[in-house]
């Protein structure tokens, strides 16, 4: 590894420590150099705040030291105003020396535009430095801005003979280890959404209770209205949508959304979007899974196993014919990873 992909590598560590907290905006971290040695460094925390950059300024105690320095940021600097001005006219302002960009930013607003404010400064600017994992970093953030959709994770935990429940009821597969694992992901992911029948069968609440982090969205299918308003995933805990054909309109922290119960996907993903909804995990039921499935849409697959337990009657697991990525064991679990390529 080189020193540009080094420092680079330290935007992208850097960039995660936000991880669920930027919608709409994407992870980004900053690193200034000056002489082989890291006079500052910051992230962007969350909407509306200070982007990496202006972070990473800001801690540079000897300001002195900018024309000399080499900044890295793990993705193009905005060209646009905001609710803060532009990046790249204050690497300009302040005459950095050199700049250095992970990955170019797709977004309409920026696409090579910051980029060019830094070179027709005359300062040296390159990028596509560790691209991949910087684009990686940001797959939500690209997902919806180029395919117009969340980016979409499939999730569900099955019998060792591929049942979700025992007899039609709600029934406790995974284990105490995963579950934590679970309420990491929905911490780091923007919104959770399940069918009429979990919300029916399950009641459940969709927050984030056994880790520190930020409620997700949550996001309901109930083309009749069927589930009670007294439900759990009705409470205040966090802000609700409701796909529904019936009505539209707000009460509290609940927005009805109306489309249409034939072929819905579309309808779905485009209201989703329209509501800036940059990642959702698909927690069910099978029929929801199902319809995803179906029609290849969905980004990433998350499947925990448990192998030892049989269930024997029930609701039948989804149909998923995919290989696996890779596998992580938690005891007597497995949770195996996959991606639609």
């Amino acid at each position: 590894m080189n020193n540009d992909e080094l420092y680079i590598k330290r935007c992208i560590e850097l960039a995660q420590k936000a991880l669920g907290n930027t919608y709409p905006n994407p992870l980004v971290g900053s690193v200034i150099v000056h002489n082989g040695e890291i006079i500052g460094e910051g992230y962007h925390h969350k909407a509306g705040e200070n982007h990496a950059e202006i972070n990473a300024i800001n801690s540079v105690e000897n300001k002195d030291l900018i024309p000399e320095s080499t900044i890295y940021v793990s993705l193009e600097p905005c060209a646009h105003y905001g609710k803060t001005p532009p990046c790249a006219l204050k690497i300009k302002e302040l005459g950095f020396k050199k700049v250095v960009i992970g990955a170019m930013d797709s977004h309409d607003k920026v696409n090579g535009k910051g980029k060019k404010i830094i070179q027709d400064a005359g300062i040296e600017a390159i990028s596509g430095i560790l691209e991949k994992e910087c684009i990686e970093l940001n797959k939500r953030f690209f997902t919806y801005h180029e395919k117009k959709r969340p980016y979409i994770i499939l999730k569900w935990a099955e019998s060792g003979d591929g049942f979700l429940d025992k007899d039609f009821k709600p029934t406790a597969i995974s284990n105490t280890l995963v579950n934590q694992f679970v309420h990491q992901l929905r911490a780091d992911e923007h919104a959770i959404l399940v069918g009429t029948h979990t919300a029916f069968n399950d009641n459940p609440s969709l927050t984030v209770r056994n880790v520190e982090g930020t409620n997700p969205v949550r996001i309901l299918i109930d083309f009749d209205l069927k589930v009670p308003g007294n439900f759990n995933i009705y409470n205040k805990e966090a802000k609700t949508l409701v796909l529904n054909s019936v009505k539209e309109g707000t009460e509290d922290n609940i927005q009805f959304i109306k489309i249409n119960k034939e072929n819905f996907l579309p309808e779905l993903t485009e209201a989703l979007y329209k509501e800036q909804i940059q990642s959702v995990i698909i927690e069910g039921g099978s029929f929801t899974l199902q319809k995803f499935i179906d029609a290849r849409l969905w980004d990433e697959a998350i499947v925990i196993k448990n192998k030892n337990l049989l269930l024997a009657n029930g609701t039948k697991a989804p149909k998923f014919d995919h290989t696996a990525t890779k596998t992580e064991i938690y005891r007597d679990n497995s949770v195996y990873y996959f991606e639609l390529k």
